[in-house]
């Protein structure tokens, strides 16, 4: 049965100050590169230290018996794809991609680790990202994000960020099951993590069949934790990767029986300017098809902060006027309670 009031269990979400300086400016930038420092003093080496024939010999050995081979070799074309766009290009080109893609399920977590790494340097050339996916990364990458070291499943993310770029992409992460893993280093991941899981799942989730996935996975409980504190780092990625969840009936659905219409609204009263739009989109999208959601919605006092933005917020007047309009509309039941709210609340 839906649940129309604020659960207790959510009640710590409320009567928290927003600030955008906990988040970066954009809610999402690009995935990074590898963040390691020296590989076994490979730094102390040029680009120009590596010929062609080096970087082929060097693949080869991918494919050696000998783990130390193995390791030595993903380590170097790691560190040269990570350096430039050029050598991107001249690694995939030379056939890397097939050998390192067979070393993201390799039983050796190292291995693994650094294959992964290796992987999503190469996909930050856009050049590469269909070779990638066509050697078969998209289920290793998700076995990876399932089960590998805390540095592979963070990477991981970040690569099947970059892989869902391809238009047909995020439809077949979604089918390879991709979303309960990036769910779960939301929740649990490092605010590293937990970033590279979210900016995964903004762009996953913009795919609608991938939403149930994420609903069924818990997505909506954590989002409204990281959105209700603060100190996350996570407010607004979080928020916007919810804005993608309540596209949907069950996104919507999930959002007011975790208690996220108070949350919305205790962000639309004290968030920045940023988190009150995204926060009205929010409450928009809830209220859309609903009338019992536009009375709770009314409830939790949603009317005058949206007064508020329509009187003060430049580029959003008009959305938060057509807010407080549906909100005001006369409702099957309990007509006469909440229009005599609004129109006491607009006057």
């Amino acid at each position: 049965m839906m649940m129309m009031g604020s659960p207790p269990e959510f009640r710590r979400r409320m009567s928290r100050t927003y600030s955008e300086s906990t988040d970066s400016t954009a809610p999402f930038s690009e995935c990074r590169s590898d963040r390691t420092g020296d590989l076994d003093g490979l730094l102390v080496c040029s680009d120009d230290d590596f010929s062609d024939e080096m970087v082929r010999g060097f693949i080869l050995d991918l494919e050696s018996p000998s783990v130390e081979s193995q390791l030595r070799a993903v380590m170097v074309l790691r560190f040269l794809a990570k350096s430039s766009t050029e050598n991107r290009l001249r690694i995939a080109r030379a056939g890397a991609v097939a050998p390192l893609v067979a070393l993201l399920s390799h039983p050796d977590p190292q291995l693994q680790e650094h294959g992964v790494t290796a992987i999503l340097n190469l996909s930050l050339c856009d050049e590469n990202k269909a070779p990638i996916a066509a050697a078969g990364a998209v289920c290793h990458l998700v076995s990876a994000l399932r089960a590998g070291t805390p540095a592979a499943r963070e990477n991981a993310a970040c690569a099947i960020f970059r892989l869902a770029q391809l238009d047909d992409l995020p439809a077949i992460l979604g089918r390879s099951g991709a979303i309960p893993p990036l769910v779960a280093l939301l929740e649990t991941g490092s605010l590293r993590g937990k970033k590279d899981a979210a900016t995964a799942l903004y762009v996953l989730l913009v795919t609608k069949d991938n939403v149930a996935p994420a609903v069924e996975a818990g997505v909506m409980h954590t989002l409204l934790d990281l959105m209700a504190d603060p100190k996350s780092g996570m407010v607004d990625k979080a928020a916007f990767v919810l804005l993608c969840v309540l596209a949907t009936p069950e996104g919507r659905a999930a959002a007011v029986d975790e208690g996220g219409v108070p949350v919305l609204v205790d962000m639309l009263e004290t968030g920045g300017g940023k988190q009150k739009k995204v926060a009205m989109l929010s409450l928009r999208q809830i209220c859309e098809e609903s009338e019992d959601y536009r009375r709770l919605v009314v409830r939790e006092g949603a009317i005058p902060p949206l007064v508020a933005l329509s009187q003060s917020s430049r580029g959003c007047e008009q959305k938060a006027e057509a807010l407080v309009e549906l909100l005001r509309q006369p409702t099957a039941t309990g007509v006469s309670r909440t229009r005599g709210a609004l129109e006491t609340t607009v006057v």
